[in-house]
């Protein structure tokens, strides 16, 4: 697949990036400089809500706007910093009321309803642990979170009571309180209105010390086999969180942040409530789903100038038939970033065409905690690489051996497994309750990210696949990324997924499965001419033999195409864990 780099301008800038020179500030960087852009708690310590909220509450930035919520009906409606203080304050103070303690565990489990932030805030103010749920997940993957992350508190909605957890309760032993967002009246003891809850309770609340290195965040991780497991964040994450901000996301004060994530997953947590507010930004929240135009609406509406997204929205727009800056205002956007799985080259391109701007692609997990390798505002972009890795963060490529130990690979452009030096401030501290497998997920002085890439000669990473999808095929490695990005470059091919199906010749042979754009439709011509289009692309080791349309891929809510399911349906294999499936 031949390669397009793209060049930056000074005069591509409306706003000066706050990095302009990647190689001295990576050599020049320390973590521990950081932390001069943080107060620290009066009564010592250093605590998330205080740093996102109370500081600029209580200083200049009081009066200005925090959150935009835009409801599903149309409401909309604005808290500033000093409201959201008080707000957060009271929801602390409930926690106080019913006994809920430093550590606890309080899980969320409701849209994006202004009460969510709220409430992720004062849980965090109470020292207790933010536990979010995705609204979607059906009663069993919510029951097996809740019990495995020791839920002490669940704050929801009527209707997602009723219809998800109601039926949960006698199995819930050690589950105190349900708090309802929109209930008027208290049901019993264990189940209780939030509203009548934060009518009685004071909107000062004194935050107690916080040491950095308490638990802050549980976020519960699918892997392709076996149960959930909850990643344990602590507060001194936001270091990461504030120096990705300033240099990924390049946020200034007077930006209008859009991130499109939900905090059901990390991207909506960690960037979709503590990033923007560290930066004291204005942040805008959308309670409804994908819609294409009401998304370039906001955009127009909302003024907004840096958007956060995810691949599998981006490949929504491209199907769409449109040139969005003939249709809407979209002069103040300056930036658009995307993650959730590596974005194919075609959609780097396309924004390129249709909104005048780049796609900056990025890559971290759960376990990471915040970005950890990026494509630069001021920097060549390399459609297809995730960029390079952020200050502070110590990346490589190793090679494992067979007596289980793993070496660096300084060699460029050959493929291993992508890790990183431990030590970043947002790095995952366990897997709660499960010891061996954190421990494990060390060897030799690497965190071993499980994902293979290779680093080219002037330190760009690209994404080669999941370690467990790569497909053996004739003597063959084929990244299903590369296969699908260049499926991708055919103008009818809307999304891409790619799997090694058993072949008791060749090992596997590379099947695809392909969305359609709008105004295409499958065919057996259409089939052989996708197939060619492969091979004089590809190759005829690397292209796939076999091509089946389907009209959408299984994704997950965060954006990854599910080859593992695609696989599974395929041989008719169990389909394991499929809670974060996107509806």
């Amino acid at each position: 697949m031949e390669k397009h780099f793209i060049d930056k301008k000074a005069e591509d800038f409306s706003v000066r990036p706050n990095i302009m020179e990647y190689a001295q500030e990576y050599a020049s960087f320390k973590w521990e400089d950081v932390s001069a852009h943080f107060e620290g708690l009066p009564s010592g310590g250093l605590n998330i809500a205080h740093e996102a909220i109370d500081r600029h509450a209580n200083g200049l930035l009081a009066e200005k706007t925090a959150l935009v919520w835009l409801g599903e009906n149309g409401e909309r409606r604005t808290y500033t910093f000093l409201e959201m203080k008080k707000q957060t304050a009271k929801f602390a103070n409930v926690l106080q009321t019913l006994g809920v303690e430093k550590g606890e565990r309080v899980f969320t489990l409701s849209t994006r309803l202004p009460e969510l932030y709220i409430a992720a805030l004062g849980i965090l103010k109470n020292r207790s642990v933010l536990c979010p749920l995705f609204s979607q997940f059906g009663p069993e993957p919510i029951l097996q979170r809740l019990v495995r992350g020791d839920a002490k508190v669940l704050l929801t909605t009527k209707i997602l009571f009723e219809k998800k957890v109601r039926s949960l309760l006698d199995q819930l032993k050690d589950l105190r309180y349900v708090l309802l967002i929109d209930a008027e009246e208290d049901e019993s003891d264990q189940i209780r209105s939030l509203p009548r809850l934060m009518e009685n309770v004071s909107e000062y609340f004194d935050i107690l010390p916080t040491d950095p290195e308490d638990m802050s965040v549980l976020h519960f991780t699918s892997g392709t086999t076996g149960m959930p497991k909850g990643v344990v964040h602590v507060h001194k994450a936001i270091y990461t969180h504030w120096m990705s901000g300033r240099y990924v996301l390049d946020l200034h004060e007077d930006d209008i942040y859009w991130c499109t994530a939900d905090p059901g997953w990390v991207t909506g947590t960690s960037y979709g409530i503590i990033t923007p507010w560290l930066h004291g930004v204005t942040n805008i929240v959308d309670e409804a789903e994908f819609d294409a135009a009401r998304w370039y609406s906001i955009l127009q509406n909302e003024r907004v100038s840096v958007w956060y997204t995810a691949p599998t929205a981006i490949r929504r727009l491209m199907r769409l038939d449109t040139n969005p800056r003939d249709e809407y205002d979209l002069s103040a956007l300056r930036l658009v970033q995307s993650v959730g799985e590596p974005l194919n080259p075609e959609a780097v391109i396309w924004g390129m065409e249709k909104l005048k701007l780049p796609i900056h692609d990025n890559w971290w997990q759960t376990e990471t905690g915040g970005i950890m390798i990026a494509n630069l505002l001021s920097q060549q972009i390399r459609p297809g690489s995730m960029g390079r890795p952020l200050p502070g963060i110590d990346a490589g490529v190793v090679m494992h051996h067979d007596d289980g130990s793993v070496s660096e690979i300084t060699e460029a452009n050959k493929e291993g497994e992508l890790a990183l030096r431990p030590g970043w401030p947002s790095m995952f501290r366990a897997y709660l309750h499960n010891d061996e497998k954190y421990a494990n997920s060390f060897v030799g002085g690497w965190y071993l990210s499980g994902d293979l890439a290779y680093k080219d000669e002037d330190g760009y990473f690209w994404f080669v696949g999941r370690a467990d999808d790569i497909i053996k095929t004739s003597g063959h490695m084929v990244g299903p990324f590369e296969v699908e990005s260049t499926l991708m470059e055919h103008p009818a091919v809307a999304e891409a997924g790619v799997i090694g199906k058993p072949d008791p010749l060749i090992g596997q042979l590379v099947k695809a499965f392909v969305s359609l754009k709008s105004g295409y439709e499958p065919s057996e011509d259409l089939r052989r001419e996708l197939i060619g289009f492969g091979r004089k692309r590809l190759g005829v080791a690397v292209a796939p033999k076999e091509l089946e349309f389907q009209q959408s891929l299984p994704k997950t809510r965060s954006g990854k195409i599910m080859r593992r399911l695609l696989k599974a349906r395929e041989m008719g294999l169990p389909e394991g864990d499929t809670s974060t499936l996107e509806d």
